[in-house]
């Protein structure tokens, strides 16, 4: 296929989805590939709201790769491993009571690979509170008080290592490692590791930074139903490491570009990164994750070998991805917790299978 008409399905596709879908206020989609000369950057309403191409985006648990990439780029440092356990980075009060489960306490087991593939088995603290801050948008809770909130209100769902139990829990403790580590605020590492070096210039931490320079145009929003949960002045402490990252697309594929091109860690790093996975459930596809890399598994005829891709996604129909087949980065999002599962289906149906279509 000549690059003009995939270019044209994509965006045909893309825009045909959220025109019919009233609940997506602002999406958003880039995919480039030079191997493809395909170069799409899109912004569409379903509602009729003012999009722009270049509005900054908060594509939550994307993030999540950001906080794996901090922590990989410290092990090239020599400064922690991923075998190491948590305890020798955080400090006695934290750990105490951190992981009991049916009357043993796993605590000091727990290493800094079970954080990266979400294997510690501890609980999720980002939902409870999420709600109890949808009933009080007034509620508000630091991230060293939300595990603490875990410890006497959750309990773990399993032994450390046993199996997969996707939870924010994990991520906030590996940014509280890199602030331990560097002996900076999380925020002020990813600025000095990552947007800076790349030049990231609109990139920021949601609530805790500011970009380096301010876009003219409003962020997008992040939809629960009819809330825009980025306007909730007590959210930016329940994402933390576990997804904060707000910037344009165009940002985010600068980061991409700089980590498949091996630019900000090794390439030995990445594929371990990539490789040491487990299992996790999904609807329809099942996937394999490994540092905050999710890899669906192929399937004859719905996902054929030729698709394979690997990326992160976020609760709210977001989507950060590389194709190797074609070099394609694909980025985008709906903006709406409605789409968890569509925007991945959107993503792989309509947009991979026209990127490697004859």
């Amino acid at each position: 296929m000549d690059k003009a008409t995939c270019e044209s399905r994509i965006e045909h596709s893309f825009r045909s989805q959220v025109r019919r879908d009233r609940r997506v206020r602002r999406a958003f989609l880039l995919v480039q590939s030079e191997k493809l000369g395909v170069d799409v950057r899109l912004g569409e309403s379903g509602n009729g709201s003012p999009v722009h191409v270049d509005q900054p985006n908060h594509l939550a648990s994307v993030g999540k790769l950001f906080t794996a990439t901090l922590i990989a780029m410290l092990k090239e440092r020599g400064e922690l491993d991923f075998t190491d356990r948590i305890g020798a980075y955080l400090d006695a009060d934290m750990m105490a009571g951190l992981h009991v489960y049916r009357g043993r306490d796993y605590s000091e087991e727990i290493t800094v690979r079970h954080l990266l593939t979400q294997t510690s088995g501890l609980y999720d603290v980002f939902y409870p509170l999420w709600k109890k801050m949808m009933k009080d948008p007034s509620f508000r809770i630091s991230t060293t008080d939300a595990i603490a909130w875990g410890k006497e209100h959750l309990k773990p769902v399993g032994e450390p290592g046993r199996k997969h139990h996707y939870t924010d829990t994990n991520y906030y403790l590996l940014g509280l490692i890199v602030e331990r580590i560097t002996g900076k605020p999380f925020h002020d590492v990813m600025h000095e590791f990552i947007f800076d070096p790349l030049g990231m210039s609109h990139a920021a931490m949601h609530g805790y930074s500011r970009p380096r320079e301010s876009s003219e145009h409003s962020p997008a929003g992040l939809y629960i139903g009819d809330i825009d949960f980025s306007t909730i002045p007590g959210a930016p402490a329940i994402d933390y490491a576990g997804g904060s990252v707000i910037a344009p697309l165009s940002d985010y594929l600068l980061f991409m570009k700089a980590l498949t091109g091996h630019r900000i860690i090794r390439e030995e790093t990445l594929q371990q990164m990539i490789s040491d996975d487990v299992y996790m459930g999904f609807p329809m596809v099942g996937f394999d994750y490994g540092y905050s890399i999710w890899k669906p598994r192929t399937i004859p005829v719905i996902l054929p070998p030729e698709m394979r891709c690997w990326g992160c996604v976020g609760v709210t129909g977001a989507f950060m991805f590389y194709h190797p087949g074609t070099e394609s980065h694909i980025i985008g999002t709906f903006n709406d917790f409605a789409y968890r599962g569509k925007a991945l289906n959107f993503m792989v149906r309509k947009v991979i299978r026209e990127l490697v279509a004859d």
